[in-house]
This record gives structure tokens, sequence and C-alpha cells, in this order.
């Protein structure tokens, strides 16, 4: 009998019956049982030991996030544009010598796997994959940047896109999405990306150290919606100082923000924390002092900002 084969029954009986308006039908529970298989092959190390945050030989790393990105089956998922099945050539990218390539690749993950912050059934895998590659090198090294871009090596980014796809299934996101009427627990990729937070924890937390402040700071932004998961609120308590003396001390003020937001949020202390108290303010501060243009100015690009400005 394969693994969960008498669970995907059940998954498809319930979720099959669940009104349209929750966005649950009969393929969307598939969806769900190809996930949690996913999820649960990683979490219990029947995956070849690929998620392993530590490796002792940089070749059974990379030998190692190939697997990674052999064993989804990209074709049958889906992301903000239809099927995934170029998603392993693009992830594969994001360690791409050329830092064009890489640049692109991080906007892919970004603006298509996770398209204006919403969860698809690729975002599960892929989360998996930058997880698992979170220690490799490479991903020290630069990604393109604009005016608009925190500062930071690939680690720093990817360590960021894991803190937005972990924003999306918080305590505060699942009461919002019931409101809407769209309850997590009946959302495949939701409940993927639950099932996947004490791994994606566990690669982001080293980082939290890191020396790289830039690499530190995104690390703690990724680990606190993280934190949100039953199974790990046992180390919010430990993460309280960094919280405090790393993102409550950054040159962003989104990061100082965060810091309070979070202190108030886990019944900590957070006095002494200055707020962004002039909201107009919001919009320049932490900007280079050298401004350019907010949209490109070919209208031919595909990155960045493609539409007309608004006025």
């Amino acid at each position: 009998m394969t693994l969960l084969s008498l669970a995907d029954r059940q998954v498809v009986e319930r979720h099959s019956c669940t009104d349209a308006s929750h966005r649950t039908d009969t393929t969307d529970a598939w969806s769900l049982v190809r996930i949690l298989k996913l999820a649960i092959i990683c979490l219990s190390g029947q995956a070849s030991g690929m998620l392993s945050t530590v490796c002792t030989d940089s070749s059974d790393q990379a030998d190692a996030n190939r697997g990674l990105l052999a064993r989804a089956d990209w074709a049958a998922l889906g992301h903000g544009y239809g099927s995934a099945t170029e998603a392993p050539k693009k992830l594969a990218a994001l360690l791409d010598a050329d830092e064009g390539v890489r640049t692109r690749a991080l906007s892919y993950i970004h603006n298509t796997l996770h398209h204006q912050n919403t969860l698809y059934e690729a975002t599960v895998p892929a989360a998996l994959y930058v997880a698992a590659i979170l220690s490799d090198p490479r991903t020290t090294r630069t990604v393109d940047k604009d005016r608009h871009s925190f500062p930071g090596c690939m680690r720093a980014e990817l360590l960021r896109w894991i803190a937005s796809v972990a924003s999306e299934v918080t305590e505060e996101a699942a009461v919002r999405s019931k409101h809407h009427g769209f309850p997590l627990d009946t959302y495949a990729p939701a409940v993927g990306i639950q099932k996947i937070r004490p791994t994606l924890f566990s690669a982001s937390l080293p980082y939290t150290e890191e020396s790289d402040r830039q690499v530190s700071e995104a690390a703690l932004t990724a680990c606190i919606p993280l934190l949100d998961d039953p199974r790990l609120l046992h180390h919010r308590g430990s993460l309280v100082p960094a919280i405090r003396e790393i993102l409550g001390t950054s040159d962003l003020w989104q990061h100082r923000e965060r810091a309070m937001d979070t202190l108030e949020a886990w019944g900590e202390d957070s006095s002494g924390f200055e707020g962004q108290g002039n909201p107009f303010l919001v919009c320049d501060s932490d900007l280079p002092a050298n401004s350019s243009l907010i949209w490109p100015t070919d209208r031919n690009s595909t990155e960045g900002h493609s539409e007309e400005p608004p006025f």
C-alpha cells in the first residue's frame, strides 16, 4: 500500500463535499494530497536526506538539491500563470554564476510562484528547495538592485521570500482569510506550507546569528511568522534578544516596526523602540539619495513595473 493511500480517499471525500465558495473541489483535494505526500516524505526523512540543513560535502548537497527538484511533479502543480513545468530550471538558476540570470530567477519565485503574495501548489516544493539551498555558498553572491530593493545578497533575498510565504499562513492571516470566506485549512497550498514550517524554520534559524547584518535581519523576519506554528512556539523566547538587538536597531524602518510589533504580539516589553512616526516619511525613508524613475524607461522591459505611470 502506498504512502497515504487511505488518507488520500479521506481527504478527497471530505474536501470534494465542501462548498465551492471555499475554493475547494475535487481537483483541489487531489492537490492537497500531492502536497501532503511531499511534506510527509520530507519531514519523515524519506527524501534521501535532501532537506538536511547540514551537509558534510558540497557535492552531496548539490546532489540532494537536484534530487529535490526532480522529486516533485512540477507539470502537475500550478503557479500564478498555469503549470509549473519550467520551475526546476528557474529554481536552479538561483545559484547561477551570472548575476542577471539569478536576479531573474529571484523575480520568478516572487512574481510567478508567489504572485501577489498568493500561495500556489508549486509554492510548497519551491519553498522546500529554497530552504535547502540557503547553506550553499553561492547564495552569498549579489543580485541586481533598484532603489526600492532591500540590501543584501541572494541568501538575504531568499530568506525574505520565505518570510513572505510564511506570512500567508500565520494566525492573523488565517483569521483574515476565514473572514473573507476562504479558510486556510481548506486551501491545499496553505496546508502544505503549514506542514513544512518546522523545516523552513530549521533552515532559517542558523542565519539569525550570521555576521552579515542583512542576512541576520532577513533570517529573523523569516523566523517570526514561522513561529506561529504550535510546534515551534517554544522557540520564541530564545529569539527575543535578537529581535531587540538586531531588528530593533536596524537601519530599515520596516524591520524596526517588525521588531516592535512582534514583541508586543508575543507579550514582551517593546518600550524604547522608535516607530515610523510620520506616515509621509514612509514613502521616502531608507532609499538611496540618488533617485531614478520608478517606472523603467524601456516600455518593452519585462523587469520590474510594466504599467504606465498613474498620471
